[in-house]
């Protein structure tokens, strides 16, 4: 089936998911008809709570999802969902108060009905849910205790919103709404199984383990992988698999890396990781011998489709980490295609790669372009940041037949898509991977 069908079906049972309840609150039969607030609050908290469901959906990595969208493009779905969900169940019960303000006394957890205490504490565990996700590096929460948190809240929420909608038992008592609802929730918690247990118990049948922990310039370290039991993983060149090191895949501490090796050598996989924060500064002290599971591959971010005449690889820092898959599988494919590839650091010391470079320039028909914040002196080449100008004197007149891949820090992202704009590039040629997901 075409890429083009597979995505229009996902979005359309989407749409179905989403706006049935809707459907069925207005075609259905139902009981007589109560003024028009009343019901429009009605219509909000169902939406809220499809919304709210199907939030499991996105970031749940199921394959035949996240290999049709890119990664950084579910999880921006996901987290502006998950807001909109929330300010519709915030809506849904102040237009009741509104409206008829004797439903006040609903928010008495100690005299309120059970159906109104589920959902006072669902929209609590909500309020928790964005708070803690969009403020999280604000508050300074750790990334475990807030990922463990975050899934009990989503679920806890879920499951009370739930049961709220059937005790209250007005636009969802007619046997087709029920089965409807019933079948939705099913759905939901069928993500929720493949999510928690059966991919868990998947990954412990093809674990890996670590082999060697290579030191790299840039406070990087790159951790090679040998599958235990099972001829490893086959994956395209720019994507991402989630390492859980030393723990059971059951478990919440698993990280999202970029493969750095190459797709032609499937037996053995690298990561290249840089010293960012708690768990990537922990990695230089493994030892060899280390059981790992990797839950990959996914992504569309992959630079080696056979349409494309022509690559502009666009990477700050560590987001230089698929751009090496990318050049170790070309080289070993012989891929003659010309590729440039413009590299931001901070110095030429910390150049992740940098000799490895110089080798595959050799190569391949591949051109570096470094670009330095704070260049030695005697330094002749670009300095400073990854810009339209920068970008102007290196690519060539045909430039709009170049595919762009962009992988790196948020801010660096936006510039350098504001810059390709500026020179006219096609949206449809540029693809980028955000190391900001969760």
């Amino acid at each position: 089936m075409k890429r083009n069908v597979r995505i229009a079906l996902w979005l359309f049972a989407y749409f179905i998911m989403v706006f049935g309840p809707l459907f069925l609150l207005v075609l259905a039969p139902r009981p007589p008809q109560r003024e028009f607030w009343r019901d429009f609050s009605v219509g909000l908290g169902f939406a809220a709570l499809t919304l709210l469901g199907l939030q499991f959906v996105p970031t749940g990595r199921i394959p035949a999802l996240s290999t049709l969208f890119p990664l950084d493009t579910l999880y921006r779905f996901h987290h502006r969902i998950s807001v909109l969900a929330w300010i519709l169940a915030l809506a849904h019960p102040v237009i009741l108060f509104v409206n008829n303000p004797y439903t006040l006394r609903l928010l008495d957890i100690f005299s309120a009905p059970w159906r109104a205490r589920a959902a006072l504490v669902a929209v609590v565990a909500m309020t928790f849910l964005v708070v803690s996700s969009v403020w999280r590096r604000k508050l300074a929460i750790v990334y475990e205790p807030w990922r463990g948190s975050h899934a009990v809240a989503a679920i806890l929420a879920t499951v009370l919103a739930f049961y709220h909608m059937l005790k209250v038992n007005y636009y969802s008592a007619s046997p087709f709404q029920r089965i409807f609802w019933i079948g939705l929730a099913l759905v939901w918690a069928a993500f929720q199984v493949y999510v928690r247990l059966i991919k868990p118990w998947l990954l412990t049948r093809h674990p890996y383990v670590l082999a060697e922990l290579i030191p790299e310039r840039g406070d990087s370290v790159t951790l090679s992988l040998n599958p235990v039991g099972h001829s490893g993983m086959t994956f395209r060149p720019g994507q991402v698999a989630w390492l859980t090191i030393g723990q059971s895949p059951f478990g919440i501490r698993e990280h999202p890396f970029s493969m750095t090796s190459s797709a032609e050598h499937p037996e053995r996989l690298e990561f290249t990781v840089r010293s960012l924060g708690d768990f990537t500064s922990q990695l230089g002290g493994l030892a060899p011998g280390e059981r790992v599971y990797v839950d990959g591959a996914y992504g569309t971010f992959d630079a080696t489709q056979s349409d494309a005449t022509a690559y502009a690889l666009i990477a700050g820092g560590i987001g230089s980490a698929p751009m090496m898959s990318i050049l170790r599988t070309m080289a070993d494919r012989g891929d003659e295609r010309p590729v440039i590839l413009f590299y931001g650091n901070w110095s030429w010391d910390s150049i992740t790669f940098r000799e490895e470079l110089d080798v595959l320039e050799e190569r391949l028909n591949l051109n570096v372009v470094h670009v330095l914040e704070m260049p030695p002196e005697g330094w002749d080449g670009e300095v400073g940041y990854v810009t339209a100008d920068v970008l102007d004197r290196h690519l060539p007149p045909e430039r709009n037949e170049y595919i762009y891949f962009i992988c790196g820090p948020l801010p660096m992202l936006g510039a350098v898509r504001r810059a390709l704009r500026q020179l006219r590039i096609p949206l449809s040629r540029i693809h980028s991977e955000e190391y900001d997901m969760a």
